[in-house]
């Protein structure tokens, strides 16, 4: 049937991604072939398509389609992943509109629930990315949560434990009151909030005074509340005004706690009065400083419960009237903050600040960088507690390596610098959330046996609200183990007695303390952790599947750089400890997309943009197309609906360019290598082909995405819809009509991994070919190479042709007007083997090689040779200088004024950006102007 009139994307979309899907046509399925393997960064299972998932995947489909046309065996692992803290959120506000809450349930209940939310609402967004044209291989979609990928996750856990490399620790986390758990810095968002600055006198003890008289030392602090587990204050080793009483006793006001002034390079002489207050227990800084002071974390005080409500410290130093308050004003009651602050002021130890008008306050207004949890949406405690850890230094020692000697390629380069400083630095991981959905830690504890083989009385779980809990490594014994019957079996043998003695004391609350036992650790593991697995447990890990051993390790990662060392480097940990390879060899990390403005996207801003309306308005092949070509290695890429309206009109064009071929008897090409061509138009077109062909491969060998998507589309837009099809038109005989349908077949491949969905219409409207899809078609390798003699003359040309036409418009001639040219003798045999094109498309009704008449005329200069056009009687040669003239001195104002504004430092500094951004484009333009009239006025003589 012939093609419709009019390119109508959301027509094919749907189509084809079924079409392709329900064939099987993204499974690999070449045995024979050489493997190429690509795993996505799974998303999480409440997510939707947001544009940063659009460019991510539209990146991998690129190059998946690409090595596919080139023969390899590709495989594109999808799946998703249970997103821990996001998911438990979403059914837990479901409960909430219902008037329900999650502690009414079981954990086993409550799970229940997830799962049901799960197949009735969650993973929509794998739906969206079959609308971006995903070629993913959906028949082996995997999930974070399924059997296999939950055993994969277990084992890693116990063999890690196994060799020292995951343990217990009492440290500080990020710890977000509101969700009850601890969250990883990745879920940490930094905002600026308005907030103090307080000044406290902390007395000095026993009479020690400072050397100018004082008998205290001034403290300052943006969180009062936190001196209630004050343990020491800091000054610098070298600062002189404190180097008498360091080591000298404090007498905290309040708690009237004693603790010690250490010296720590942590105090800067320079901030403040240089003394700093140290809470370990909730403070990063503190801790590492309490540590050098000598504290073990076991000893250090923590005042806060999981809500974020004070509690009292294990030297029951805290007055009874904080215990119990949030640390925070809250539902219009003061908190422990308030009190803080009243109490030191009544007692003399608050120092006022005097603002710049005399007034006297309790704090001196700061913006203060404060974390909140991204989705908790409260600000982040630092809280003292027993986690999991994974010994990450020991882990990072071999990626650094495979980095360092090229087994894993990171592009950009750039970032290599970035990934060593974070690895070389970096810092025990925690792995433990207190959660209910999830994997579950697979860690049992009973109590600690004494050295008469008795156990200790107490057991099990230090309450932490919410109906979560969690354990104390110092008051139980752990077993660690792949399944509960294996961790009943270890306990039992511990202890001495029969497993099912172990079972009967676990089941029975009415048990003595002291019973021997084994009792499942209540938290689960983070989700980074069993993504961490995905480029191995995707492919049937721990088994040694055929899959496995084709498929790892994988050739490529792409993903954004912002979760580089949350997901990336992880990935890089564990493939290598636990497959001795790396995951992937290469590393390939893109920019943001933003804002038209460059702003960075957030729904608070109110610019995100849904890349599924942009789907619904351009179609999604503008938008792949879009996010390749403006994918430049360590850039973000801007938005800018005029470059997706311009996309989908390349798309249009190319439709039209497939109907103008139709409508004249090109048809597909039978035949994978060139059709012979003896005219010259003819035999360059195929050696375009073959250019473009080499430019394209080598930029997917570099990932320069950008160059390879601008050759295909300089080539079929310029080279084969403007002036191959303008140069055949009328004159289109057998050979041609083989070789233009065998370049628009080459340009369909080409343009297939970027813009799968026209191409693969038009692959299959142009000729019968059902059984023998485009997206299964062959990579061109044209055997020819480019035709130095018939490149040379239409490369002239379209030269000739395109400065005509130039001469025409700044002229204020018609395109069609007709016109006689003066050329040298030398260029004879061209315009003669040529006269056909000349004549049709530059216009010229006389070709001369006499000296041109005397009067104005244009000067066309092509390839060094100048041709003349006459110009009396044309045009009026005065009129029209006189409009250029005046054009040129308007044009040169407005290009002049414009340089002053940006010449301006006030109005660069002061404008909004926009504006800045909006002059410089108008002054690029007049600028531009005024250079093509100054060519126009110069062309008259």
């Amino acid at each position: 049937m012939p093609m419709e009139k009019t390119f109508d994307p959301a027509a094919i979309e749907a189509k084809w991604a079924h079409e392709w899907e329900s064939r099987g046509l993204f499974r690999p399925a070449r045995p024979d072939a050489t493997p190429f393997t690509i795993v996505n960064p799974p998303p999480n299972v409440t997510g939707a398509l947001h544009i940063g998932h659009a460019l991510d995947n539209t990146l991998q489909d690129v190059l998946v389609r690409y090595e596919r046309l080139r023969g390899k065996d590709a495989l594109w692992v999808v799946g998703m992943d249970h997103a821990g803290i996001a998911t438990q959120m979403v059914v837990e506000r479901q409960l909430e509109q219902q008037q329900d809450k999650r502690t009414n349930y079981s954990r086993e209940d409550f799970i229940d629930k997830v799962w049901q939310w799960k197949a009735e609402s969650g993973g929509q967004i794998t739906g969206q990315l079959r609308r971006l044209g995903c070629s993913m291989d959906w028949s082996r979609e995997q999930f974070t949560m399924d059997p296999h990928f939950t055993r994969a996750v277990v084992k890693v856990f116990v063999d890690l434990h196994k060799k020292g490399l995951i343990y217990r620790d009492k440290r500080l986390v990020n710890w977000d009151p509101k969700l009850k758990t601890a969250i990883s810095d990745l879920e940490v968002e930094t905002h600026e909030i308005q907030g103090g600055f307080w000044h406290f006198k902390y007395p000095l003890a026993d009479g020690v005074t400072l050397d100018d008289g004082r008998d205290y030392i001034v403290v300052a602090t943006t969180r009062p509340e936190t001196m209630l587990a004050d343990m020491a204050v800091a000054v610098h080793p070298d600062d002189a005004r404190y180097r008498s009483v360091i080591g000298k006793d404090i007498l905290q006001p309040i708690t009237g706690r004693r603790f010690k002034i250490v010296p720590d390079e942590h105090a800067d002489p320079e901030l403040g009065s240089g003394a700093v207050k140290i809470t370990p227990g909730h403070d990063f800084n503190d801790f590492d400083v309490g540590k050098r002071a000598g504290f073990k974390p076991g000893e250090m005080l923590n005042m806060l419960d999981g809500d974020a409500n004070v509690i009292q410290t294990t030297d029951g130093l805290i007055p009874a009237e904080y215990l119990g308050l949030h640390r925070f004003k809250r539902d219009g009651k003061d908190g422990a903050r308030e009190l803080v602050v009243q109490r030191m002021k009544e007692q003399g130890f608050l120092i006022p600040h005097t603002d710049k008008d005399g007034g006297e306050h309790d704090a001196e207004p700061r913006t203060i960088q404060t974390p909140f949890g991204d989705r908790g949406g409260v600000v982040i405690e630092p809280w003292l507690t027993d986690q999991w850890y994974v010994d990450a230094e020991t882990l990072a020692q071999p990626p650094m390596q495979a980095v360092r000697d090229g087994r894993i390629n990171i592009v950009p380069k750039t970032w290599e610098k970035t990934f060593f400083n974070w690895m070389e630095n970096i810092q025990p991981w925690c792995v433990s959330r207190q959660l209910w959905w999830g994997h579950r830690i697979p860690a049992w504890y009973g109590p600690q046996k004494l050295a008469d083989g008795s156990t200790e009385a107490e057991i099990v779980a230090t309450p932490i609200g919410g109906g979560a809990s969690q354990l104390d490594a110092k008051l139980n014994q752990v077993f660690v183990a792949e399944s509960e019957e294996e961790a009943l079996q270890q306990a039992a043998a511990f202890y001495e007695v029969t497993v099912e003695e172990i079972r009967q004391n676990n089941a029975d609350p009415s048990a003595p303390a002291w019973a021997p036992r084994a009792i499942q650790d209540e938290d689960v593991l983070d989700t980074w952790f069993s993504s961490a697995l995905w480029p191995f447990a995707t492919l049937g890990w721990p088994e040694n599947t055929e899959l496995l051993k084709r498929h790892y390790p994988n050739d490529v990662l792409v993903s954004g750089f912002d979760i580089l060392f949350f997901w990336d480097a992880r990935m890089a940990m564990q493939g290598m400890e636990f497959m001795s390879d790396v995951p992937w060899k290469t590393l390939y990390l893109h920019g943001l997309v933003r804002a038209p403005d460059g702003a960075k996207m957030s729904k608070s801003k109110g610019n995100v943009v849904d890349p599924l309306g942009l789907i619904d308005q351009y179609g999604a092949d503008a938008l792949r197309f879009f996010m390749s070509a403006m994918e430049s290695q360590g850039r973000d890429i801007k938005m800018d609906d005029a470059r997706l309206a311009g996309y989908r009109n390349f798309a249009t064009k190319l439709w039209n360019a497939a109907r103008f071929c139709e409508a004249n008897g090109i048809s597909a090409s039978t035949s994978f290598e060139a059709p012979p061509a003896t005219l010259p138009v003819n035999r360059w077109i195929i050696g375009e082909v073959a250019v473009t062909v080499a430019a394209m491969e080598t930029a997917f060998a570099a990932y320069r995405f950008d160059e390879a998507a601008n050759a295909i589309y300089s080539f079929a837009w310029d080279r084969f819809c403007d002036w191959y099809l303008e140069l055949i038109k009328g004159a289109i005989d057998d050979e041609t009509k083989a070789v233009a349908g065998w370049v628009l077949d080459q340009i369909l491949v080409m343009l297939h991994p970027f813009m799968p969905f026209i191409t693969e219409e038009l692959w299959t409207g142009l000729g019968d070919r059902a059984d023998y899809p485009l997206i299964t078609a062959k990579w061109p390798a044209p055997t020819v190479s480019s035709d130095a003699d018939a490149s040379a003359d239409i490369d002239w040309l379209i030269k000739l042709v395109s400065e005509l036409r130039t001469a025409k418009a700044e002229l204020g001639l018609p395109p069609g007007a007709r016109l006689t040219a003066h050329f040298p003798a030398s260029l004879k045999g061209r315009t003669d083997e040529l006269a056909a094109q000349l004549d049709r498309l530059a216009r010229l009704e006389g070709v001369s090689f006499d000296p041109a008449p005397a009067g104005a005329s244009a000067q066309l200069v092509v390839e060094g040779e100048t041709i003349t056009v006459p110009l009396e009687g044309v045009i009026d040669i005065a009129a029209e200088r006189d409009r250029l003239t005046k054009a040129l001195a308007a044009a040169a104002k407005e290009r002049d004024g414009l340089a002053g504004r940006l010449n301006n430092p006030s109005f660069v500094e002061r404008a909004k950006p926009e504006a800045v951004e909006k002059a410089r484009a108008d002054h690029a333009a007049k600028e531009a102007e005024a250079e093509r009239l100054t060519a126009a006025l110069a062309r008259l003589g």
